[in-house]
């Protein structure tokens, strides 16, 4: 036997209070579905709405979809790390007169090794340190 009936209270969505809440069954479909219910909150008269169960299947395809993010200083170490791969040789010493080129590879006495990325003006450059970005001057 149904433990849903006329007369009971069931917990559903109200489309006037825009909440679950509380409402009195007016009317029943069949033996196990209400027609109508009463709100005991705004007493206004509406169709029963069923929840809506969220499929497995939609589920899955919410969480698989998202993609990890990437910090911003795990790019900068991975664009440091790669330019490091690729170099052969000794860095260039920094020197403050001394001109550089984009992808210079230079050695900083206080930040190490970085690549030259951006040539800002004639006498600034941008250059990847790990973990960090500087701009620093040159070709004074």
């Amino acid at each position: 036997m149904s433990k849903l009936g006329v007369g009971k209270e069931i917990v559903t969505y109200c489309s006037k209070c825009k909440l679950d809440l509380a409402h009195l069954i007016v009317a029943m479909k069949d033996t196990e579905t209400p027609h109508k219910v009463l709100c005991n909150t705004c007493k206004s008269t509406h169709a029963y709405k069923a929840k809506k169960v969220a499929s497995p299947s939609a589920a899955r395809k919410k969480a698989g979809t998202r993609k990890k993010r990437v910090s911003t200083e795990d790019k900068i170490i991975n664009i440091w790390e790669d330019a490091m791969a690729k170099l052969d040789g000794d860095p260039i010493k920094y020197n403050i007169r001394q001109k550089f080129e984009i992808g210079d590879v230079i050695g900083h006495p206080t930040f190490g090794p970085g690549l030259v990325e951006k040539n800002l003006d004639a006498n600034k450059i941008e250059v990847v340190f790990r973990g960090t970005i500087k701009v620093l001057m040159h070709n004074k």
